[in-house]
């Protein structure tokens, strides 16, 4: 299962702090079934068949397919330079 790091967990929280109607919400992360990969969303609700992963209060929603590909993997997060957050997806130990 997709693992997070104490840095991506608080980028979570951050974010999803900013979307008043996500208070309680998470990141989704949805297979696009394209080149590009994956799309982030903030959402105050995880899908029906979502995967729901929490880390020190921050919750990612998976939708089944992200699940499946992001099973080995631990979602990390850094700051930009630009002051902007960025994901980055590693292989777990």
């Amino acid at each position: 299962m997709l693992t997070m790091t104490p840095t991506a967990a608080e980028a979570v929280k951050q974010i999803v702090a900013r979307v008043p109607q996500a208070e309680d919400g998470g990141v989704r992360i949805r297979d696009t079934g394209t080149d590009t990969g994956f799309e982030l969303s903030v959402t105050a609700d995880p899908e029906p068949q979502d995967t729901i992963v929490v880390t020190d209060g921050a919750r990612v929603f998976l939708d089944e397919t992200a699940a499946h590909v992001l099973d080995d993997r631990v979602l990390d997060a850094e700051l930009a330079d630009d002051g902007s957050m960025r994901f980055a997806l590693g292989t777990q130990a």
